[in-house]
């Protein structure tokens, strides 16, 4: 059944009021988390608000954060979440970063404190309001297993990069550092179907297609899925995602970082606070004038949107383009809910005593 975009974001607005958010907090949280659904990534977006729900009640998130700058240069930033939703935190560091990146040129700002920030995508695009190049990443609970390990040591660790254009739309690569994201794998458990070979692996390290392994000591695998295929370029970026976000800030790395599901317990013997982010935001005319710049944006898009094919494909699809053409659609005709996603909502507006809304409403 689908849902219009302004139901969704009505009902997870309420939701997160009745979770204790301020108002602003509670509009700036609803926009993260139901832009995800309204850009396809059905993974990180409605399906996941029965989660922050529960960890709310673990007292794990902090709906009434003091959120505050603990260092900081005239560039750069680390900011101390105070438990906050990771969607609440990443729009204020991220303001934070385009704010100085307004008087320095470009501005980087890490996170410690926080917890799940939604998608990447929609952070780093904040600065494309300010004809800037924006960047986003956050560390993950330890699903992933490095090259040859069988330890679950890092998370599916995205990364995001919105880069302005002229006339065309702007190139926004927004992607896991693993051959595919948990979320993913809750999908195909969510619709009983198998994972593709190449994205998970058993306890013992042995291929998978069962997308409940990880529930009996499988891992996620890095983009690549194994060595032969380039699995080390995979480790080596979300290694890179996990010191960023964590080793920078304060925060939890590697296997400290606090799991999203709230039936298991954070690690007692923490190395830093919360869930690790860290964003920048670069002024174009700090290195070229913006107009040109903009100008062979344009031509390199276009250059790439026109190249030759393979035999069965129309395009080469530029980075934000997927995203960008399902929003259009999910907002003329609604989105689309899994039936066990629509189950659990009710079961939480239940809880709540809020209202859910009725289909295409």
């Amino acid at each position: 059944m689908n849902y219009s975009y302004n139901s969704l974001l009505s009902f997870t607005h309420n939701v997160f009021r009745q979770m204790g958010c301020s108002e602003n907090d509670a509009q700036t949280a609803a926009k993260v988390l139901v832009s995800a659904d309204l850009r396809g990534i059905d993974s990180h977006g409605v399906a996941r608000l029965s989660g922050y729900h529960r960890l709310w009640e673990k007292k794990r998130i902090n709906t009434q954060p003091i959120i505050k700058i603990v260092h900081e240069t005239p560039s750069t930033a680390t900011v101390q979440a105070d438990s906050a939703l990771g969607l609440v935190a990443a729009p204020f560091a991220m303001q934070l970063a385009i704010d100085k990146a307004k008087i320095a040129g470009s501005g980087w700002v890490a996170v410690k404190g926080s917890n799940h920030f939604g998608i990447a995508g929609e952070h780093a695009m904040m600065a494309l309001n300010e004809n800037m190049i924006g960047i986003a990443m956050t560390n993950a609970s330890p699903l992933v297993a490095p090259t040859w390990s069988t330890d679950r040591l890092l998370g599916t660790n995205p990364m995001a990069f919105a880069i302005p254009a002229g006339n065309e739309p702007a190139f926004v690569a927004d992607f896991a550092t693993t051959t595919a994201a948990n979320g993913k794998l809750e999908i195909l458990q969510r619709t009983g179907k198998q994972a593709p070979d190449g994205w998970i692996q058993s306890k013992d390290g042995s291929s998978s297609n069962d997308p409940f392994s990880l529930s009996s000591g499988g891992a996620l695998l890095p983009l690549g899925s194994d060595k032969e295929h380039g699995s080390h370029k995979g480790y080596c970026l979300g290694s890179v995602v996990d010191i960023f976000s964590a080793v920078l800030s304060g925060a939890n790395y590697g296997p400290w970082v606090p799991p999203f599901v709230a039936f298991l317990d954070p690690p007692n013997d923490p190395v830093g606070e919360g869930i690790g982010h860290f964003f920048g935001a670069m002024r174009i005319d700090a290195f070229r004038p913006a107009d040109e710049f903009l100008y062979h944006m344009d031509n390199w898009i276009r250059t790439f949107r026109s190249a030759a094919t393979v035999a069965g494909q129309e395009q080469v699809v530029i980075p934000g383009d997927p995203e960008r053409e399902m929003s259009i659609i999910r907002e003329q005709e609604g989105i689309p809910l899994n039936e066990k996603v629509i189950s659990d909502l009710k079961e939480l507006a239940e809880k709540l005593q809020i209202s859910f809304p009725n289909p295409n409403s």
